[in-house]
């Protein structure tokens, strides 16, 4: 069973708490404070209008061929 429990509290508290931790629980908090970055802005990506439309563009120019293999490109790089 997981219990939640929020709590409101001063960023101030909070800095002097993080400060008292150990290096090995800094690092555990800073590990999971990336994933929730990560998520958040892959989320924010994702439900982006621009970058739907992007990806359907994209989408829309490899189904009419008119893309580049990476051996192409390397080879258009090189000459």
């Amino acid at each position: 069973m997981t219990t939640t429990i929020n709590l409101q509290i001063s960023s101030k508290a909070l800095i002097q708490a993080v400060t008292s931790l150990d290096l090995e629980s800094k690092q555990h908090l800073l590990d999971v404070i990336e994933q929730q970055v990560f998520e958040a802005e892959e989320a924010r990506y994702v439900e982006d209008s621009e970058t739907q439309a992007e990806m359907e563009a994209v989408k829309i120019e490899y189904q009419q061929g008119e893309f580049m293999t990476v051996d192409d490109f390397i080879q258009a790089q090189s000459s």
